[in-house]
């Protein structure tokens, strides 16, 4: 202001030149280049202040990235993050290098991780291996329970199922992966029943539940009956609870299952019927005495079965000598015992004829 205010009274003065006036000219000239001069000093100065704090604050803001960066790939690594949830920091602050490509609020970054931090781990998931007794119904249920429970979307599920199948599946995945490409988890879900839930699966099931007798000395109550619920459960999803826990007692028994129907008073859980296998099982340990475990009795069909032993023949033997190398009509002693037969009635005759000749004898000589 004051220097434009000097400009002014300058060009007034310039309007009525004299000797006064030109030297008060030069000499306010050589003041305002001096104070020109000053003024750009600072002004470099505070640049130079500038341009130094503006350094600092991209160096913290640069560590503050890295630092936010490796927790978030700590946490990551924890819950087994995709990686398309990998966070952009926003700092809205001066920087040299303040692009445009920092437009991500960090309230997103918080609120991102907070959500994905409380997912199970990949080893709390159940996985899905194609082979022996598997169950996919059950499989997709605990998927869709996940689902539900932590509000996951279906791309983060999908893209965990490469971890999730293992054996056989995860063979198979790759294949279908290779030919189709990326799938929704719908579609997946529709390509596991087709593929696994087959007719082959059914029978195997069914064989497996059929052969499942219930053994006291061999089975543990709680495993073996929740081992031929599972298989009921996949078998006939639509099965009521009463009807699976009466197709089971069938299985153990005719003494042990009407030992638990004695116990059980309707309506009654899994949980009832294991607790009083659980009891019988102790009592005839400590007593030495119930169920025979050798012996099976009904079955699905309400058959009585023994048990497949073979049944153990006496040897043959012959019926006149009792040797165990030949049979009655090729024995060796049959002439000879034929013989002696003869002998022996010969001899009876002969005793005959003289007893009665000796009492002819005898009234001649009176």
């Amino acid at each position: 202001m004051q220097i434009c205010v000097r400009i002014e009274s300058n060009v007034t003065l310039l309007n009525q030149p004299d000797d006064n006036s030109i030297s008060f000219i030069t000499r306010q000239l050589k003041e305002l280049r001096i104070q020109v001069q000053n003024l750009e000093n600072s002004t470099g100065h505070n640049a130079a202040l500038v341009q130094e704090q503006l350094e600092k604050s991209d160096k913290a803001r640069l560590e503050l990235k890295e630092d936010i960066q490796s927790s978030i790939k700590n946490i990551s690594l924890k819950i087994h993050l995709p990686r398309q949830s990998t966070l952009i920091l926003d700092r809205n602050v001066p920087s040299l290098n303040n692009d445009s490509h920092h437009t991500i609020s960090s309230n997103a970054e918080v609120e991102t991780a907070c959500k994905f931090k409380d997912i199970p781990k990949l080893e709390e998931w159940p996985t899905f291996s194609g082979e022996r007794e598997y169950n996919p119904m059950e499989f997709m249920k605990t998927i869709d329970m996940f689902k539900e429970d932590f509000n996951i979307p279906d791309e983060y599920i999908s893209a965990r199922l490469h971890s999730l199948f293992t054996k056989s599946e995860k063979k198979w995945y790759h294949k279908i992966r290779q030919d189709h490409g990326k799938h929704s988890l719908p579609l997946w879900k529709e390509q596991i029943i087709s593929k696994w839930e087959n007719d082959s699966w059914r029978f195997k099931m069914e064989n497996s539940f059929e052969e499942a007798i219930f053994n006291v000395e061999r089975y543990r109550p709680m495993s073996w009956f929740f081992k031929q619920k599972d298989r009921l459960t996949a078998l006939h999803p639509d099965m009521s609870e009463r009807m699976i826990h009466r197709t089971i007692l069938r299985k153990c028994g005719g003494d042990l299952e009407h030992a638990i129907r004695s116990r059980c008073i309707e309506p009654f859980s899994t949980e009832d019927y294991i607790n009083d296998m659980e009891d019988i099982k102790t009592r005839q340990k400590l007593e030495g005495i119930g169920i025979n475990p050798q012996w099976t009795t009904r079955t699905m069909g309400n058959q009585f079965q023994k048990p497949n032993t073979p049944h153990q023949h006496a040897p043959l033997k012959c019926n006149r000598c009792g040797s165990t190398s030949h049979l009655e009509n090729t024995c060796p002693n049959k002439t000879r015992i034929n013989e002696i037969e003869i002998d022996k009635v010969e001899d009876t005759k002969g005793k005959n004829n003289v007893s009665l000749n000796d009492s002819d004898s005898e009234p001649s000589k009176e």
